[in-house]
């Protein structure tokens, strides 16, 4: 045996060195031919699994829940057109307000219906003077409401009571052309159901979320604010 061969037991013993990969050994951080965490490559940071947000902003409820309970659901609510604007006015003032308005109107109804139908008695001269009486009620309450508002925006009950009509908007006088749509939306069904209707107005005022608007302040989109 020539001196040029490794002893037994050598380091350069080819059989004396442990089994091994005969390819060599994988990089560092490799667990196998496709690297950690299976075949697939390792899951992105902020991968947690079922239940994570791919996005990787923390656990998600996998029913569809918010993550942050208690946070926004969506997008706020837009600007309060009454930010800046004096406050809403009572109910209760608004009635007394209206209680004058409606005396102020009557009298002059009243007269003109005397005037026309006269003191005559009868169911027909009656029927008479309540279509007379409603007429002219309706008519008067319409030019009177609708020119002291948009001159205004306050009729005499209003004055009286520290209240004025505006704009919902913006809190201005409201215009020639809202001011008379709410004059009628008010006044003209006066003429077949004159208790009735003001009773409504009354109650749509006294429970409407939030402006307090009765039927004829949403035809026009105004509001009753206190003067301040």
């Amino acid at each position: 045996m020539s001196s040029d061969q490794p002893g037994p037991g050598s380091p350069d013993d080819p059989f004396a060195k442990p089994p091994g990969n005969p390819y060599g050994n994988p990089p560092p951080g490799d667990g196998g031919p496709y690297g950690q965490g299976g075949p697939h490559g390792a899951p992105p940071p902020g991968d947690g699994g079922f239940g994570q947000d791919p996005y990787g902003r923390g656990p998600q409820d996998p029913f569809g829940g918010d993550p942050y309970p208690g946070g926004p659901q969506g997008p706020g609510p837009g600007p309060d057109p009454l930010a800046g604007m004096p406050p809403l006015a009572p109910a209760g003032r608004r009635i007394f307000a209206r209680i004058v308005d409606v005396v102020v109107v009557l009298i002059p109804g009243y007269l003109l219906e005397w005037a026309v139908v006269g003191m005559q008695d009868g169911s027909d001269v009656n029927w008479g003077r309540s279509a007379v009486g409603g007429v002219f009620t309706a008519g008067i309450g319409f030019f009177y409401e609708w020119l002291m508002t948009r001159s205004t925006g306050q009729t005499l009950g209003k004055r009286a009571m520290g209240l004025r009509t505006a704009m919902l908007a913006d809190g201005d006088i409201p215009t020639s052309n809202a001011a008379a749509l709410r004059a009628a939306v008010l006044w003209v069904p006066v003429f077949c159901c004159y208790c009735v209707w003001f009773l409504l107005i009354g109650i749509t005022v006294a429970f409407d979320k939030p402006y307090k608007q009765g039927l004829h302040d949403k035809a026009a989109k105004t509001v009753v604010v206190q003067v301040v």
